[in-house]
């Protein structure tokens, strides 16, 4: 498996309809694969618009099966392209049961596994708590074709605990889908991800979609960007309003550099933090 691998993430807006979305995104792999991109991840809710500004079970109908025919669609556009996708979309188990879900794909094609979200929000514009369960499975890490990958969707970024879960599973990449508003949480944007990649020594691929979209006021600041295990960005932020597909190269082998200068993993105290996980 080789140390240096290319990365793509993807950044854009609500185009208005679903078959739309997902033909843009079958685009932007497409670009991703002809720059060499072993790996790409779309944004969370990636083929409909961020419907969590308001509540209106109408939006109930974007929820499908995982796997199922977006997954399919995709894990045939994984196999001919030879590329790891990161599908973020929204779940349904069952009729009423729903979920804030990652699909996971391997290069070959073959459906790995799918992350739930845990951490709902429930605050204005974000009215997640309508539409999405609370994740049931855990924080699951993936052997791909690029390496071991996990999963954390937006909210979840606010909570160490699964940071740290996917980190001592072996993760070494870590892709975090969001639809994060100017207003709310900009002054977070660039300080939480690169700090958790400092303290749980792995790559992040932070995602955020862009614009306004016609269901609320939220404007969607983009500026997506990957960030190493020394909290550095790994070439330039992506831009705060415009779509953008940012393509990278990470240097995994700076993982054992880091490990080696930092042994966060051998000095942590699991024995002292019982009072942590009171309810």
């Amino acid at each position: 498996m080789a140390d240096v691998v290319r990365a793509a993430i993807v950044q854009t807006n609500w185009t208005g309809d679903k078959e739309s979305m997902i033909k843009a995104h079958e685009e932007y792999a497409r670009q991703a694969a002809a720059q060499g991109a072993k790996v790409i991840c779309f944004q969370e809710l990636f083929y409909g618009p961020y419907f969590c500004q308001v509540q209106d079970a109408e939006f109930y109908s974007y929820a499908e099966s995982i796997p199922g025919p977006t997954t399919e669609r995709f894990q045939a556009l994984a196999r001919e392209l030879g590329m790891v996708m990161v599908l973020p979309m929204y779940e349904q188990e069952q009729p009423g049961v729903l979920y804030n879900t990652a699909a996971v794909v391997d290069a070959d094609g073959s459906y790995l596994g799918k992350y739930r979200k845990n951490h709902i929000p429930q605050v204005k514009g974000f009215w997640e708590k309508f539409y999405f369960r609370p994740g049931n499975l855990g924080y699951p890490v993936f052997d791909t074709a690029v390496g071991r990958i996990g999963v954390y969707i937006c909210y979840d970024r606010h909570f160490p605990e699964g940071w740290r879960a996917l980190g001592l599973a072996g993760a070494k990449i870590v892709f975090n889908p969001s639809a994060t508003s100017r207003g709310l949480s900009a002054y977070l944007w660039q300080l939480e991800q690169p700090a958790s990649a400092v303290a749980n020594e792995y790559f992040i691929g932070a995602i955020n979609r862009t614009g306004i979209e016609e269901l609320g006021d939220n404007d969607f600041y983009g500026t997506s960007y990957f960030v190493d295990p020394e909290g550095k960005f790994v070439g330039e932020v992506g831009d705060a309003h415009s779509p953008e597909l940012i393509v990278r190269d990470l240097d995994l082998s700076l993982l054992d550099t880091v490990r080696d200068r930092w042994q966060f993993y051998r000095d942590r105290r699991p024995d002292s933090y019982d009072g942590l996980v009171a309810p």
